[in-house]
């Protein structure tokens, strides 16, 4: 089956939506890394430092819980355009602070926009996608973040070349400004709603036509069938939709479980400490501040590239369950390697031992972005039913962030006092998390959202060819009588 360029432009766009997680995420690495900005925010501590992090994360948190209260109820279109405009003010603060209070109250509005834009965009666009191009389609929401990451690492290299001072680490952080405007006009212009979310909402024929938008590789018979058993499974759904939690992890436990964790799972990878205090790590192997950003720069790059590769060639053609388990066991491999040549060269004069280092971040870098990163945010929105989709990410992705709120303020007093075994750590956790995965989590490639519910055990209801006919004659008695009217 051929993809669908709509589609495909369609996820392009809305990937601006985690553009800005990558971006507004990465430029701290860069923006703590200026002396233009330590001096002018007066030499913030170990603490303060690890703040312009932590309050982000915290409001990435908030936005995601803020995603599970109201994301339903707005949709996922109109929750996309109140990101904007909230991630719009966030950065605009960051952009004119003048003390590190206002700088801090910035990125905790940023943050809150942006936690609840990463984890609306996956669930968007793997509603839009065809199933066997469901990897490609809700992928890309995995390549705005690493796009963003590498971009915000090569505008903070460029502007190092500023004259001295703020506008150095400003006009980075004013770029993303105009992006929530360009995307904000894009959703309220051409980008298509969910149809499943307007079944779910009662919507039936304003839904058929944005599926017939979406998935025009299908012929007639073959579109009006696939619409039928979707409208089934969620009125199925439906009937067993639950409001509380306890109610959820009493009849979804394992499908809600599974949905948190593999998002849990990213953060104990240790990867927000390693991208945002690679900056501290080359400076522990005595390079100089240039080349630091020319080697942040170069870690962005490596991201966004392994990261396209995989999701245009590997998440569909190989499945989501053997990226995740090849990814995990890659993370423990190459953290144990970067732990060992940090040991043996940080404090050497060994040029050729701290390349060797050096290689270490690199190559997670390619674990990470390349396995992990092309399938994480994607499985998580592919394994929860409709009903419970918004509301599950916007947990899941709490736990993720709130995971690194802990992890990344305690990561420069960590690699100052433990050093390099602060990777011991998370050689820890994704070893727990590899055995969970592998116990746990099934594959989803190639199957429709409604057909994953089977890999859980949940019905999945099936549909006669009696029951397609009555559903297809009805809808073209509908289109005949309105076609009537009009003439």
């Amino acid at each position: 089956m051929v993809v669908d360029f709509y589609t495909v432009g369609v996820a392009m766009f809305a990937a601006m939506g985690t553009f800005f997680f990558g971006f507004d995420t990465g430029i701290a690495t860069t923006t703590i890394a200026h002396d233009s900005w330590v001096n002018y925010m007066g030499h913030p501590s170990d603490g303060l430092t690890g703040a312009v992090v932590a309050v982000y994360i915290a409001g990435e948190a908030g936005g995601a819980i803020t995603q599970t209260l109201i994301g339903d109820k707005l949709g996922r279109i109109r929750f996309m355009q109140l990101a904007c405009i909230v991630v719009t003010i966030g950065v605009t603060i960051q952009t004119a602070s003048v003390n590190m209070g206002m700088f801090l109250a910035g990125r905790a509005i940023a943050g809150l926009a942006v936690g609840g834009m990463v984890g609306t965009v996956p669930v968007y666009l793997s509603e839009i996608a065809p199933p066997n191009h469901r990897g490609l389609i809700a992928g890309v929401a995995g390549c705005g973040i690493s796009f963003g990451t590498m971009m915000s690492n090569w505008v903070g290299f460029a502007c190092s070349y500023a004259p001295y001072g703020p506008v150095q680490w400003r006009l980075p952080l004013g770029i993303q400004i105009p992006w929530g405007i360009v995307l904000f006009i894009g959703l309220s212009t051409f980008m298509p709603h969910s149809p499943r979310q307007l079944i779910r909402h009662g919507k039936i024929e304003q839904a058929r036509i944005e599926f017939g938008k979406i998935r025009r590789d299908l012929r007639s018979h073959e579109s009006q069938e696939e619409f039928a058993l979707m409208r089934a499974q969620i009125d199925y759904e439906m009937e067993r939709e639950v409001t509380s939690y306890s109610d959820i992890f009493r009849l979804f436990r394992h499908r809600a479980l599974v949905c948190i964790a593999v998002q849990t799972m990213t953060s104990l990878t240790g990867v927000n400490v390693i991208q945002y205090y690679q900056t501290i790590l080359f400076e522990s192997l005595g390079i100089s501040s240039h080349a630091i950003l020319a080697l942040a720069g170069a870690y962005g790059t490596i991201a966004f590239t392994t990261n396209v590769l995989t999701t245009c060639f590997l998440t569909d053609q190989w499945g989501r369950r053997k990226m995740i388990l090849t990814g995990l066991t890659g993370v423990i491999i190459v953290e144990i390697y970067a732990a060992i040549m940090q040991l043996k060269f940080q404090n050497s004069d060994n040029r050729v031992g701290k390349g060797f280092a050096i290689l270490g971040i690199y190559l997670f870098c390619c674990i990470y972005y390349g396995l992990l990163n092309s399938t994480t945010w994607l499985y998580g929105a592919e394994v929860v039913p409709m009903s419970l989709r918004s509301k599950m990410m916007g947990l899941a992705a709490a736990s993720h962030f709130i995971v690194n709120v802990g992890l990344t303020e305690a990561g420069p007093t960590a690699f100052a006092t433990i050093e390099q075994n602060y990777y011991y750590v998370f050689v820890g956790c994704t070893l727990f998390f590899l055995a969970c995965a592998y116990m746990w989590f099934p594959e989803t490639k190639n199957k429709t959202l409604e057909e994953i519910a089977a890999a859980f055990g949940d019905k999945v209801v099936t549909l006669t060819e009696h029951d397609v006919a009555t559903e297809n004659a009805v809808f073209e008695e509908k289109a005949k009588n309105e076609y009537d009217e009009d003439t």
